[in-house]
C-alpha cells in the first residue's frame, strides 16, 4: 500500500486540569480506486501441459471479481533446481480484479483450484521444484509488497526466472518491478531463447 508524506495534526488532551496541545505526526495510506492489476504464471510439465493450463485459465476466469485481460504465448521451459525432469509449459496472465478483493485470500483461493485440477505436494525437499500437474504462482498483486510467509509480494524467484520475466515483459513491457523495469531484470539473466523454447 502506498504512503503520502507525514503530516502533523494538532492533538488535545487534558493534563492536570490544563488543555495541552500536542503536534503530532501521522502517515495516511492512499486509497486507490478502481481495479486491482495482478499477475499471475501458471505451469505443468504433465503429460498434457496445455490442457492444464488452459483448465488453470478457465479456473481462474471463473473466479467471481476476476478477468483475465492478457494472456502471454505459452513458452517450453527447461527444468530449473530439480533437472530429472520434463520440460514445462508456462505462461504469465494479467488479471483485473475487483478492488474488495485481498492478496492472500486469491492466493489461498488459487492454491484451491491447484488441487482441484491434481496437484499434489510432496513432503521431500529435493523434491520442491519437482514434478507438478499445474502451478499457479501469484507473482505482482496492485503493487503491494509483503513479507507475509505465505504470501509474500512480488514471488520472491520471478526476478532470477526467464520463464516469468520473458511472458511478463511480453504483456506489460515497462512494468517495474523493485523499481526496475522488467526488461532490466531479464537482461542481468543468463539464458538462451529458441522459438519459444528457453534455456536456463
Amino acid at each position: 500500500m502506498q504512503m503520502v508524506p507525514p503530516r502533523h495534526f494538532l492533538y488535545s488532551r487534558h493534563h492536570k486540569g490544563a488543555c495541552v496541545l500536542l503536534l503530532v505526526e501521522a502517515t495516511l495510506p492512499i486509497m486507490k480506486d478502481g481495479p486491482i492489476i495482478s499477475y499471475v504464471c501458471i505451469g505443468s510439465n504433465a503429460v498434457d501441459p496445455e490442457e492444464k493450463l488452459a483448465a488453470a485459465r478457465e479456473g481462474l476466469d471463473n473466479f467471481p471479481g476476476v478477468r483475465i485481460e492478457r494472456s502471454s504465448s505459452v513458452y517450453q521451459t527447461e527444468p530449473q533446481e530439480y533437472r530429472a525432469q520434463p520440460w514445462f509449459s508456462n505462461q504469465v496472465l494479467q488479471l483485473r480484479l475487483q478492488r474488495s478483493r485481498h492478496p492472500k485470500a486469491f492466493l489461498l483461493e488459487m492454491l484451491r483450484l491447484e488441487n482441484s485440477l491434481g496437484r499434489t505436494r510432496s513432503n521431500d525437499p529435493g523434491l520442491r521444484f519437482g514434478p507438478r500437474t499445474i502451478d499457479i504462482d501469484l507473482l505482482l498483486f496492485d503493487g503491494i509488497s509483503s513479507q507475509d510467509p505465505i504470501c509474500t509480494l512480488p514471488h520472491p524467484r520471478m526476478c532470477a526466472r526467464a520463464f516469468v520475466l520473458l511472458p511478463l515483459a511480453q504483456i506489460a513491457p515497462g512494468l517495474h518491478i523493485y523499481g526496475r523495469p522488467v526488461e532490466d531484470w531479464l537482461h542481468r539473466l543468463a539464458y538462451r531463447l529458441e522459438g519459444r523454447r528457453i534455456f536456463q
